[in-house]
């Protein structure tokens, strides 16, 4: 146990993520008060969006999540393996999911159509009535039943039950421009979604969850909620809109990725830099070198992403390499006050997320996501204080 970030830093390693397990529980409880009193789901999917599923989930139910959220049933099993009782749905299945494992954990299971049979044999199987939440395509065109083929499915799912081989207890959809709020798609995916309701009602089935909401829907469209809401992006405390900060949202970013500074010398005018030598220095001036690359979940295509050192920012120049990158530190310095110095890529004390996602013309989801396992992930509480592995 450290108690300091600096600290953590000093005490053997080369690069790090750390991850604010308070942000994670603010986080939760400023959703929930948003929802109540529908439900929260912590999506925990992609080992928590790269922040580290068990420690997360940990902190979410902590928190205040009453449920979680993974995507494939692999992951949901760590989860019931490291001793977490909440319910959890998995939703993205193929051939050879392991259906029997997850009914035998009591893990709830999306269908969209095709895997009711084999979720019915797996129950047969584990002597043990599977708890299942339909899934409807209410216009992404990912998984889901169409509604053409949803009264099929209804009745398929209504055999089943009256055999005592599982159990409907959901209805779930998926919004597919939500973070978008002046598109007039979601209100028709909502309607869609209304109308799948009422067909499933219709049918006797007494359902205990809907849900269709993510997060941008959780903080722009209050009818979505239903009975429980499905917190991904914002449990990392990472805003869904351009235009809003995660400040403004009530939220707090839950990672930081650090470095030190490898390498610091004196280059004349002219030096190229970095494979292609599309970038090469205008005057004499000192060029620092950062021990993170495209390996360690930096986009390769961010030239110009910022890395903040002893509070101001400088530019990736050059292509960024598989293990390193090289910022342009000025001609001013002093190169002992940098050799080693902390060099935040992003997070507290940095740039945002954002910053490194419009430089690679992506997403803050995907930035956070691809931080990779050669960066070790270190659990702090509050302001980057009190940590521990």
């Amino acid at each position: 146990m450290t108690t300091s970030t600096e600290n953590a830093q000093s005490n053997g390693f080369e690069r790090r993520a750390i991850i604010d397990l308070s942000a994670i529980r603010n986080n939760v409880k400023q959703i929930s008060d948003v929802v109540a009193p529908a439900a929260v789901m912590a999506v925990v999917k992609a080992d928590a969006y790269g922040h580290g599923a068990i420690p997360v989930a940990k902190a979410a139910v902590d928190g205040g999540a009453s449920w979680l959220g993974c995507a494939h049933v692999t992951e949901a099993l760590v989860l019931r393996e490291a001793g977490l009782e909440a319910p959890i749905l998995a939703w993205l299945h193929t051939e050879d999911t392991p259906f029997k494992a997850a009914i035998a954990a009591g893990l709830d299971l999306g269908v969209s159509g095709w895997e009711l049979e084999r979720v019915a044999v797996a129950a047969r199987c584990v002597q043990t009535p599977a708890r299942i939440h339909l899934k409807i395509d209410t216009g992404l065109g990912r998984n889901g039943s169409t509604m053409d083929a949803f009264p099929d499915l209804l009745n398929r799912a209504n055999a089943f039950q009256e055999e005592g081989l599982l159990r409907v207890v959901g209805l779930f959809s998926h919004l597919a421009v939500a973070d978008e709020p002046e598109r007039p798609e979601t209100d028709e995916q909502l309607a869609l979604f209304s109308k799948a309701i009422e067909m499933v009602e219709a049918a006797g089935f007494d359902i205990e969850v809907r849900h269709i909401a993510n997060t941008p829907a959780i903080l722009s469209r209050p009818d979505a909620h239903h009975d429980m809401v499905r917190l991904g992006l914002g449990l990392y405390g990472l805003s869904p809109f351009e235009s809003d900060s995660p400040e403004s949202l009530g939220l707090r970013p839950a990672m930081k990725v650090v470095t030190r500074v490898a390498n610091v010398k004196k280059v004349h005018a002219g030096q190229g830099v970095s494979y292609g030598l599309n970038y090469k220095t205008e005057g004499e001036t000192y060029l620092g070198l950062i021990p993170m690359g495209y390996a360690d979940g930096l986009p390769r295509i961010a030239t110009g992403a910022p890395v903040t050192i002893k509070g101001r920012s400088y530019p990736v120049r050059g292509r960024i390499a598989m293990d390193q990158c090289v910022i342009d530190l000025g001609a001013d310095i002093d190169p002992d006050d940098f050799l080693g110095a902390e060099a935040i890529i992003f997070g507290e004390g940095g740039q945002s997320v954002n910053t490194w996602a419009h430089a690679a013309n992506t997403i803050n989801y995907e930035v956070v996501t691809r931080v990779s396992p050669r960066v070790p992930r270190y659990y702090v509480e509050g302001s980057w204080g009190e940590a521990g592995e």
